[in-house]
């Protein structure tokens, strides 16, 4: 073995030794390997070449996040089949494509059919094998790293540690109480136990169907891929690394969202909420006060919830089973037993209550967002505060009102071009407006 070669494979074992993925998309070598047929990628050159005009077959095989050594034999079909012509000669030895009077009929034909054009797809089961070794079930996140997660926001010591145990678990959980304490906070903090990265593909294809996955809503890309040392070997630009996903959903929850939507002009899908959110965490938000019935998101849900995967139907009647691989964390003002019955309450273990701040964490509060607003600290003006507007009225203590007041009052003095400071009229100011009761007494 050449020493060339054993370096190479040195590299190539150091890379994966330092890598901290569980799962890595190999770059295909062949047509076959893509796990597509030639006609489905056909397809997508005709598409784009129709969409674009002139091309270079490096910038097809870009556009379709495969390598120009698998589009390179495929064009030269293309061409010998008259479908695609020559326009002019391109770099590195490549050259510029067009399509021919037969090319761009095939071409609607194609965009009729389907009118997806992007990314190459992945098949189903390459898929699922992904989300099975990125699961946030097989993490088992330890002490550390929630510290780690929560480390710049405050949480009370009690709390925390009822939400460690309910992390490692990866189980779902509900998290309880009145409003403005933080829950969808915390909820996107424990992703951060997971790990922070995993692989997700563009799209889906499973019996003809493109299921677009990504979604730039709740899917943020990680730029690079190099740990410092080597740069890591070639991946399958078909998947993209993205942060743990949180996906939030509030009260414009409904049963079509749960569900793979169907475009009939277009013949493209998509993916629901809970695919989207697989090897994250799913947030719904205000549960209960969603336009669906607690009781049919539990009918929906049950077995998911027990068996980790989920039966979904293609437009074309197909089911196919797909992976339930995440967190799921419900967030609710109301009392858990209130809202749904015993059999669903058994599949969510976990039931955390988050309470109101005392008067220390109060103040841990306002001291960490005056730091971050550029204003000096004033111990004494917010016991002036908590005595006027809080003791005296009978208000609660609520971890949103800290950043909130002190929002109102950045933009108070923006306004006026005033400093930015504790003073005690400002926060007059402020809780006139933040603490108002509309129409009292009318």
């Amino acid at each position: 073995m050449s020493a060339t070669i054993t370096q190479e494979i040195s590299k190539e074992l150091l890379s994966t030794l330092l890598s901290d993925d569980t799962f890595w998309p190999t770059e295909p070598r062949s047509m076959k390997e893509t796990g597509l047929s030639e006609g489905f990628i056909e397809s997508l050159v005709c598409k784009f070449l129709g969409h674009t005009g002139t091309s270079s077959g490096r910038r097809i095989a870009d556009a379709l996040c495969l390598p120009f050594g698998v589009i390179e034999s495929l064009l030269a079909s293309l061409r010998a089949k008259q479908v695609v012509v020559h326009a002019g000669s391109a770099a590195f030895n490549d050259y510029y494509y067009t399509l021919s009077e037969q090319g761009r009929r095939r071409a609607r034909a194609y965009a009729d059919a389907c009118a997806y054009v992007g990314p190459a797809p992945v098949p189903l089961m390459d898929y699922v094998i992904a989300v099975e070794a990125q699961a946030v079930s097989a993490e088992s996140p330890r002490r550390h790293q929630l510290e780690e997660a929560f480390g710049d926001i405050t949480i009370n010591s009690d709390i925390f540690e009822l939400l460690g145990p309910a992390v490692n678990s990866g189980a779902g959980m509900f998290l309880y109480g009145a409003p403005g304490n933080g829950k969808s906070t915390l909820a996107k903090r424990i992703t951060l136990c997971f790990g922070q990265e995993v692989w997700i593909p563009h799209a889906i294809l499973e019996d003809a169907n493109v299921i677009k996955l990504y979604d730039a809503s709740y899917h943020h890309e990680v730029k690079g891929h190099s740990n410092g040392l080597i740069k890591l070997r070639e991946h399958d630009r078909r998947w993209m690394k993205i942060r743990r996903p949180t996906v939030v959903v509030g009260g414009e929850l409904t049963m079509d969202n749960l569900e793979i939507r169907h475009d009939p002009h277009s013949n493209v899908s998509e993916a629901p909420i809970q695919m989207k959110s697989n090897c994250g965490c799913l947030l719904i938000d205000d549960f209960g006060r969603q336009r669906i019935a607690p009781e049919d998101l539990l009918n929906r849900w049950i077995v998911p919830l027990e068996s980790r995967h989920d039966y979904l139907t293609l437009s074309t009647g197909k089911k196919i089973q797909v992976p339930f691989e995440q967190l799921i964390i419900f967030s609710t003002n109301l009392e858990p037993e209130d809202l749904v019955d015993e059999a669903f309450l058994r599949r969510i273990p976990y039931k955390i209550e988050i309470s109101d701040p005392d008067v220390e964490e109060f103040h841990i509060l306002f001291e960490l967002y005056a730091d971050q607003f550029r204003c000096e600290y004033r111990k004494d003006i917010v016991d002036q505060v908590i005595a006027q507007h809080y003791e005296a009225a009978g208000r609660p203590l609520r971890r949103c009102h800290p950043r909130d007041l002190l929002s109102q009052i950045r933009a108070y003095c923006s306004y006026n071009d005033l400093p930015l400071e504790m003073r005690p009229e400002y926060f007059d100011r402020a809780a006139r407006s933040y603490f108002a009761t509309v129409l009292r007494g009318k």
